[in-house]
């Protein structure tokens, strides 16, 4: 049996499989046998903080919890990668403002869902987004963020932060949707106004389930820079419960480094990274 040291802790072949397997299960995450000296060194310092010698108790632990619970939820954020700007990938911003949100004109009403929105970058440069287009317009418009963890769901929701996120907006965007902050607390720190803030509502939702808590069909559905941890038939699975949320005609925007073309997919290409859900698909 091989072991993988670092800092002190080793985890045995058996303790790093029922790990891959606990995380594939409950979040889709595809955790190969090359991470596992990444996975003892990101989660050392939680063994510490917990007083634990052995990743067989820390596992224990997480079982004992559930996956609810705020150790598999702090275990996710230390082996996932949470990297988020404003305006990521502005291709899409770019299509929802000319060509989506024309579509939608005679109706005033959007339904977005950012189904990995992080620390909350994404939802506010769509609710930005959305804003500018709308104009003096009024619009029924809702944008519904989630995420698997709690940490960063509560990060998002709090709508703060540092000038250095923000660096490469403009300065109409930022006198316009964003607060400066006051006093030494705020200090070097940006808040999301609240006119902005209000058009999205924030949830926990795990991708994995086979039902998602959404009740009006959707115009369009970011998922970006997250199938690249799932495999083959999870990625199938997502992508065909995603089409079935969607209203006919709604779109599916993807990460750059991401595709639908090997997967048995019903959604049609748009142009890169941007599928869509054909009305004629619906009927036939």
């Amino acid at each position: 049996m091989s072991l993988e040291s670092t800092i002190g802790f080793t985890i045995t072949d058996d303790a790093f499989s029922k790990f891959q397997k606990l995380l594939y299960k409950e979040s889709g995450i595809k955790l190969g046998d090359q991470k596992k000296t990444m996975m003892v060194s990101r989660l050392s310092k939680r063994l510490r903080a917990l007083e634990m010698t052995s990743f067989k108790d820390y596992y224990n632990y997480i079982l004992e919890e559930g996956t609810e619970g705020e150790e598999f939820i702090q275990m996710l954020d230390l082996l996932s990668t949470n990297k988020t700007d404003f305006f990521r990938e502005p291709i899409h911003f770019d299509f929802m403002t000319t060509q989506i949100i024309p579509e939608l004109k005679y109706l005033k009403k959007i339904r977005i869902w950012s189904s990995a929105c992080s620390s909350g970058e994404e939802p506010y440069s769509i609710a930005i987004t959305l804003a500018e287009a709308f104009g003096t317009e009024r619009w029924n418009a809702k944008v519904l963020a989630s995420d698997l963890s709690t940490r960063v769901l509560a990060k998002a929701r709090n709508g703060v932060y540092e000038k250095e996120s923000v660096k490469d907006l403009n300065t109409i965007r930022l006198h316009k949707y964003f607060l400066k902050g006051k006093g030494e607390e705020g200090l070097g720190k940006v808040k999301i106004k609240k006119h902005l803030s209000e058009m999205v509502s924030f949830r926990r939702i795990n991708l994995m389930g086979q039902t998602y808590p959404i009740k009006s069909p959707l115009d369009i559905i970011f998922c970006r820079n997250v199938m690249i941890y799932f495999d083959r038939p999870t990625q199938e699975r997502l992508i065909n419960n995603f089409y079935s949320y969607l209203k006919p005609n709604g779109y599916l925007f993807i990460g750059h480094s991401e595709s639908l073309q090997w997967l048995d997919s019903p959604f049609t290409l748009i142009k890169p990274t941007i599928y869509q859900k054909k009305e004629m698909d619906v009927l036939t």
